[in-house]
């Protein structure tokens, strides 16, 4: 079976200056692996003419697939139809079945102006991708010896129609099934979990293993491919269970994204609310709960006391507490997780206090953070030493996610601190 190579364009002067994050190229390359079909190639280029022609000849002559996002729509910077049309020499013929969706789709709510029509024109041959989730159709087309596809821009658009119509149409190509599962790691960097498996991970050809850091936590990819998902899937369950096993309590999950998303079923499994009480995080950690569906199951609420006022006010902490250990301070985030926890009347109580900085408090270093955990007798505190260098959110994001480590290993039985 021919192994097919594609290159992905993306398109829109938009994505170069940085106004807009690239998610297109991400979320297509993934489908696409989820097919067996390898991207070679990742270009971002312009709304320019002549720059797109030569991304187009550079692609034609290094990849067998051309997928292409942006550029579709009504404005005279979208060209990217044309220039696919013309690099193939492929007249642009107006599709009357499109033509009148966009006009119905359309004039309803807003002025309609003839440049619309634009979006209407297809390479001629093309098959039509119709554009359920917005106005810009999409295509394909096959020619001198390359398959091409172009989709529209925006992500709610682009995802949704690759999915319907790209990955059946590219389908037939590929015989093979790419399948990953990622292990997600907190408490280990990824030059250490690199030089723990980084004889094996040279070793090994399919399955494969690779590292990858994430803001504050990483993960260990796991890679088969074979000719369905369950011989993946049988290829991979081994190498897995070797993973967990040699990390151990570093592991908080599998194929998930976040800390926060291990403790939430765990909440719910053993029937537990908490409540949070924040300062230098300023409510990240109930914003990150309640992200998740089904969040009131297990978090009560909480309440951001940034200042020594407010921590005395509403949590009740006793000032001379604060004004003697100072509010970032072991005593203070002790006692916050405690109130909290009392005044809510959770099962645990979070705290959190600290200098994300730009500025010290004359004691200790921007980057000092204390943590902790109270639940029925006990309370656990952790004193974090983020770094003076670290910016304000990956020091609130890290105070947050050794929170909801630490609810995780009092929740499974590991060592909390």
């Amino acid at each position: 079976m021919k192994q097919y190579n594609t290159e992905i364009i993306s398109v829109g002067t938009e994505l170069l200056l940085g106004h807009i994050t690239n998610t297109d190229t991400r979320d297509v390359a993934e489908m696409l692996s989820r097919i067996g079909i390898n991207v070679r190639y990742q270009t971002v280029v312009g709304d320019n003419p002549g720059r797109l022609r030569d991304c187009v000849e550079i692609a034609k002559g290094r990849a067998d697939i051309l997928i292409t996002t942006g550029g579709l729509g009504p404005t005279c910077d979208d060209l990217t139809k044309q220039i696919l049309a013309e690099a193939f020499g492929l007249p642009l013929v107006e599709s009357q079945s499109e033509r009148e969706s966009l006009y119905n789709y359309l004039h309803p709510d807003r002025p309609f102006t003839p440049n619309n029509f634009q979006q209407a024109l297809i390479p001629e041959g093309a098959t039509i991708f119709h554009n359920l989730w917005g106005t810009a159709p999409g295509c394909a087309f096959e020619k001198e010896g390359k398959i091409v596809l172009m989709l529209p821009g925006p992500p709610n658009e682009c995802v949704p129609m690759f999915r319907e119509y790209g990955i059946p149409y590219l389908r037939r190509l590929s015989q093979e099934q790419i399948v990953s599962h990622s292990v997600r790691i907190f408490g280990i960097g990824e030059s250490g979990v690199d030089q723990m498996f980084r004889d094996e991970m040279n070793a090994m050809s399919n399955p494969s293993m690779a590292p990858y850091a994430k803001e504050c936590d990483c993960l260990l990819q796991i890679t088969a491919k074979a000719k369905s998902e369950a011989e993946a899937e049988a290829m991979m369950a081994p190498v897995i269970a070797h993973v967990k096993e040699r990390l151990g309590e570093y592991v908080y999950g599998m194929d998930i994204e976040s800390v926060e998303e291990a403790v939430l079923p765990l909440l719910n499994e053993k029937g537990l609310f908490f409540a949070a009480a924040e300062s230098c995080t300023g409510g990240d950690i109930a914003r990150r709960i309640t992200e998740i569906p089904g969040a009131s199951t297990v978090f009560l609420g909480g309440c951001v006391t940034y200042t020594n006022e407010a921590k005395a006010r509403l949590l009740g902490i006793d000032p001379a507490l604060i004004e003697e250990n100072g509010a970032v301070s072991y005593p203070v985030a002790k006692a916050m997780a405690e109130r909290v926890r009392s005044i809510t009347g959770a099962d645990i109580g979070v705290g959190v206090t600290g200098l994300a900085g730009p500025d010290g408090d004359g004691v200790h270093p921007v980057g000092t953070v204390f943590v902790s955990v109270a639940v029925e007798g006990e309370t656990f505190v952790r004193q974090l030493s983020l770094g003076e260098k670290r910016t304000r959110s990956f020091i609130r994001r890290m105070a947050g996610n050794h929170i909801f480590d630490m609810m995780r290993r009092w929740l499974t039985g590991l060592p909390v601190v």
